[in-house]
């Protein structure tokens, strides 16, 4: 005899209850999984943000220090890669307090670095609005310069104190960062660049925010912009080219700050 069924009393039949149990079990490994990546996002976030600069910072100071001392034990005229070369020509440069975009003017004489080899670094760059003192390394290579920490010198470019352009670029974020405050600087502020021979002071002149990361003029003997003319120079002189990603924690940009030559004092 078949039991009477209430009305308003709902039957649970077993395959109601084994979807439902399937249905938490998703949930749950759902949740688990995304808590998994939200950390693995996190700890690379740490990595990125701190511990790649943390390391790429220390390395550019034991990299800055050897540099001096190896400078200090051997002085002008000693061995090494980069020391001067006695058969190479002696170029001007401007004295100081001589406008740059004139060379012919200049009376003062130096003797270059030979060209040191790829990812070499060979000089010290100083910036003391920024409180930045970094190495300069031959060529921008991401895994053998920038990401060390270094500046990086772009290859074809000319070598500090010379009649052109000396073009570096440097990580504005992760890696040691050494241009991330970069928009800091103003126009007049002091470049240094101190080699085995002599170190060369810069000042700011023109500082272009923005334009195309594949914007060549900037970085040419005489820069001027191809994407924005009326940033740059119509004039050969001796130039200062130091260029970053903009906007921060993108590489879409470029910013570009220009220097001129003002003085060269021998070691």
């Amino acid at each position: 005899m078949r039991m009477p069924v209430r009305s308003g009393v709902r039957v649970v039949r077993h395959s109601d209850r084994r979807r439902r149990a399937r249905r938490r079990r998703l949930l749950w490994g759902g949740g688990e999984v995304l808590v998994t990546l939200g950390v693995l996002l996190m700890l690379l976030v740490v990595h990125q943000l701190w511990w790649t600069n943390r390391e790429a910072r220390r390395g550019a100071e034991r990299q800055v220090e050897a540099l001096e001392r190896e400078w200090a034990g051997k002085g002008s005229g000693g061995g090494g890669r980069d020391a001067p070369s006695s058969a190479a020509a002696s170029p001007t440069a401007p004295a100081a307090a001589t406008d740059s975009s004139h060379p012919r003017t200049s009376q003062r004489s130096y003797v270059p670095v030979v060209l040191p080899r790829q990812s070499q670094a060979y000089a010290v760059l100083t910036i003391p609005r920024l409180g930045l003192r970094v190495p300069v390394a031959e060529g921008v290579s991401k895994a053998d310069v920038l990401n060390k920490g270094y500046v990086g010198h772009y290859r074809g470019t000319q070598q500090p104190g010379r009649a052109g352009n000396f073009a570096l670029a440097g990580h504005r974020n992760t890696h040691g960062e050494p241009f991330r405050y970069l928009p800091g600087l103003r126009r007049g502020d002091d470049i240094e660049v101190e080699t085995r021979t002599a170190t060369y002071t810069y000042a700011v002149d023109q500082i272009l925010p923005q334009t195309s990361a594949t914007d060549s003029g900037v970085v040419r003997p005489v820069p001027r912009s191809l994407v924005r003319p009326a940033y740059g120079y119509d004039e050969p002189g001796y130039y200062i080219t130091l260029t970053t990603c903009t906007p921060e924690f993108t590489s879409r940009y470029r910013m570009v700050v220009w220097g001129k030559l003002t003085s060269m004092r021998p070691r």
